[in-house]
């Protein structure tokens, strides 16, 4: 293991692609260049707040001393890293949005794993890059706190996703108008050093494909063909790329919709080309199941990125990248056939999730349209997701009358539930369960394993993000340990619903892009 000032760091994707080495920070268009090089902005007073020990140990690093904390900070580069900022376009919100690029992330290069892979770093939140067009490319504590946590949260989920190895605050306040109301305040700022394979995204792609650029686009299919999906070989690479990208993808949203995760904001820019959840702004876990429920303040009042629409919007966002795509194949019907078959390979997917999540031996013919009525009793009841199906792992096999089950599935309401909705529907259930041909204990380690007992709620974050803001990082500490071991019990103090308090407070229930 080596200390991350003295490890050396890869700079695979400046060495292969062609940039603009200027080092000149000014916004502006960047036509024939996949990136800028640019050097993080120094910050006054870094601190280091969390450092994850389990991503160090993936990238083989020792814990960090202070010259590694500078580097976390920003304020160091090391002699082998060449810094980056990454150009791309996307879709916002449905609508072409053109250049965008890393505005307020920042590559530090690729790093060896103990593995042997390289994973690339970034610096979330170290200042201004040519792409940052009016902002200043800086991330307050609030926002960092949630992208380390969750992102860890997420891993351990079994969700694919980004991770996070450190969150260093500056000691620089950052002017930030949090309710996009015109009233700014200055917030402490901070820095997150963010860990994936690769942050590439649609909107890489997108750019290419919109300045008309075959050149470079098909330089970057094959750059990623060969390192992250050797697997594809032979003829008609670009489309096997898009099918595997398409697989991954739903994987992807699948897992977010098992855990009752809501992103926010799937705009094509924030969509891995590796299938991972990137770019944690204003998500949230459900908490009362609402399949229209959006965290994000300026998805409102079209709920485009809403919990129920995230499979649709994924598959929307496919066929943006499926015609960055077309100028690459000769034949674009084979694309358009991999989009033609997603919703059978997504939907295929989707039922053997539920499947386990309801603790059923098998998917068989008859079980989606039960699946499909199951989740229509929870769209009208509106129960605690998490509590609710944590209830239903250990539901009595004599279920008793409507009263009973009321009261049974009780601490999971927060509003008075249809008592014979629940009964007609659980008494089904009982039968389907009746008629597994694996054993009960089977049945239930497969609904253990797919339900999460502990879920990095909202409200939680706010009051960790609030103490730590005064210099408690009491619980910030235990919800980044509970964030470990969500199958367990051991968070057990927060398997509670959502507190009254928290249902309107911001922060807590709906939250803006700068999250």
């Amino acid at each position: 293991m080596e200390h991350l000032y003295k490890k050396q760091i890869s700079n695979a994707f400046v060495d292969t692609f062609p940039g603009d080495v200027s080092m000149n920070n000014a916004r502006r268009q960047t036509p024939g260049f996949l990136y800028c090089s640019v050097l993080p902005t120094p910050v006054q007073k870094p601190r280091l707040l969390a450092w994850s020990e389990d991503v160090a140990t993936i990238l083989d690093l020792e814990s960090p001393n202070e010259g590694d904390v500078q580097i976390l900070a920003g304020n160091v580069v090391s002699p082998t890293m060449k810094p980056y900022a990454s150009c791309y376009a996307g879709h916002q919100f449905g609508n072409w949005a053109g250049q965008l690029g890393d505005g307020r992330a920042i590559s530090l290069g690729f790093c060896q794993g103990k593995d042997g892979s390289e994973y690339e770093m970034q610096l979330k939140g170290a200042g201004p890059t040519p792409y940052s067009r009016n902002a200043d490319g800086r991330a307050v504590l609030r926002s960092s706190v949630r992208e380390y946590l969750m992102s860890e949260a997420m891993h351990y989920l079994g969700v694919p996703t980004t991770r996070a190895l450190s969150l260093v605050s500056t000691g620089d306040d950052v002017l930030r108008d949090m309710f996009y109301n015109g009233h700014p305040e200055y917030e402490q700022g901070a820095i997150v050093l963010r860990v994936a394979p690769l942050f590439v995204r649609f909107g890489n792609f997108e750019m290419l494909a919109e300045r008309n650029n075959l050149v470079l686009s098909k330089q970057l299919c094959d750059w990623v063909i060969e390192r992250y999906y050797p697997e594809i070989v032979g003829e008609d690479r670009v489309v096997k790329l898009f099918q595997a990208v398409a697989e991954r993808t739903a994987d992807m949203v699948i897992g977010w919709l098992r855990v009752g995760f809501v992103h926010g904001v799937m705009n094509t820019d924030n969509m891995s080309i590796l299938g991972l959840t990137i770019d944690y702004g204003p998500y949230s876990f459900m908490d009362d199941y609402d399949a229209r429920f959006t965290p994000n303040t300026t998805d409102l009042p079209g709920r485009r990125y809403a919990f129920g629409n995230q499979a649709s919007v994924a598959y929307w966002n496919l066929g943006k990248l499926a015609n960055a795509f077309a100028f690459l194949v000769p034949d674009t019907d084979k694309l358009v056939e991999v989009l033609n078959n997603y919703q059978g390979l997504y939907e295929g997917k989707y039922y053997s999730m539920m499947a386990n999540k309801l603790g059923f031996d098998v998917l068989r013919e008859e079980d989606p349209v039960w699946i499909d009525s199951f989740e229509e009793m929870l769209r009208i009841l509106k129960p605690d997701m998490t509590i609710f199906y944590q209830l239903l792992i250990d539901l009595p096999e004599k279920i008793g009358t409507a009263a009973e089950l009321k009261q049974y599935f009780q601490e999971s309401f927060y509003t008075e539930p249809d008592e014979a909705l629940l009964h007609a529907t659980l008494k089904a259930y009982a039968e389907r369960i009746k008629t597994n041909t694996c054993s009960k204990e089977i049945s239930k380690n497969k609904m253990q394993v797919s339900n999460p007992r502990f879920i990095l709620r909202n409200y939680m974050l706010h009051e960790a993000i609030e103490k730590l803001e005064k210099g408690d990082d009491s619980l910030f500490k235990k919800l980044e340990e509970f964030c470990k071991h969500p199958y367990t019990n051991k968070g057990d103090a927060y398997f509670i619903k959502r507190p009254d308090w928290a249902a309107q407070k911001a922060g807590c229930s709906m939250l803006s892009c700068s999250s």
